[in-house]
């Protein structure tokens, strides 16, 4: 049996984790996984503090902290607690992340395994997800754990003494991303007659690089040319409207809105929202996007 250094040693090679002595911060739950991370991270000589973010969302969830704290500091790591708060109601999990975003410093890295790419790939799937959803996370700082199993994780954390959180929430099947890893996913992989972890993991890293090719392609395209627009190939018009129409926010607009964008610059449409309180018209060969009631009310076309 390989020594704790030597699996430390072992997982790392799989593992994208900046230069040592860089600072990083780690989202640490408390389960195997993050603890993993955490434990990952200072063996690969990064300044680390883990963040621990508490939703209250069960009894006794503060205490999950200490964990954190304790395995910190025995792993030689820095700890900052942060506490949100998510109330009950519809889209719970989605709430709770993107409260939990709210508080974590800009790329902190989070532990998210293989495993968890092939179920993001089969969750965006049933969400309708265009190429962007299929191809999951992306590897890098901010997911460095994704070259390696979740079974790998459990294993470090067991071998290095390190005692995780069970949050019982991951096996409640009221949640999608639960079904998909208790049911789907063994169940695709019965009749495919193999793991599908990492062909999934696989074919998410091919989309990965088409979606940043199709990326580096669309920006030769002026979305606010409405004739360049109508010309370019669906592909890339497509990509150029939706850079566009986000901005800077951080959620990608519907492909509903973005075809009916496309639809304004061919002259299908003279206009169009594609927000709440956000407008796209065509002038003169030009698009543009204004705030609703800043300019003349016309006819919109159907949306």
């Amino acid at each position: 049996m390989a020594s704790p250094e030597g699996a430390l040693d072992l997982l790392l090679d799989d593992c994208r984790f900046p230069p040592p002595g860089t600072p990083l911060f780690c989202a640490v739950s408390g389960g195997p996984d993050s603890l993993a991370l955490l434990a990952l991270a200072v063996a690969a000589g990064c300044v680390v503090t883990a963040v621990h973010v508490d939703h209250g969302l069960r009894a006794g969830s503060a205490t999950e902290a200490e964990v954190v704290a304790a395995a910190a500091a025995r792993l030689g790591a820095g700890f900052r607690g942060e506490a949100v708060e998510v109330g009950p109601g519809p889209n719970l999990e989605a709430r709770a992340r993107a409260a939990r975003r709210g508080v974590l410093p800009r790329g902190a890295a989070t532990g998210h395994t293989m495993d968890d790419q092939a179920e993001t790939v089969l969750v965006n799937l049933l969400r309708g997800a265009g190429l962007d959803g299929l191809a999951g996370m992306r590897p890098g700082l901010e997911h460095p754990l994704l070259g390696i199993r979740r079974s790998q994780t459990h294993a470090l954390c067991e071998e290095l003494g390190l005692d995780p959180v069970h949050d019982p929430s991951n096996a409640d099947r009221r949640f999608v991303r639960n079904r998909v890893r208790h049911e789907l996913l063994p169940l695709a992989s019965a009749i495919a007659g193999r793991d599908l972890v990492p062909v999934l993991a696989r074919q998410a890293g091919l989309l990965a690089d088409e979606a940043q090719l199709l990326d580096v392609l669309a920006l030769g395209i002026d979305p606010t040319d409405a004739k360049v627009l109508a010309a370019a190939p669906a592909p890339l018009a497509r990509r150029a409207t939706r850079r566009w129409l986000r901005g800077p926010g951080p959620h990608p607009p519907d492909l509903a809105a973005v075809e009916r964008v496309l639809a304004v610059a061919r002259g299908q449409m003279g206009a169009t929202d594609v927000a709440p309180g956000t407008r796209v018209r065509r002038s003169r060969g030009t698009l543009s996007s204004q705030p609703i009631g800043s300019e003349a009310s016309g006819s919109v076309g159907a949306r």
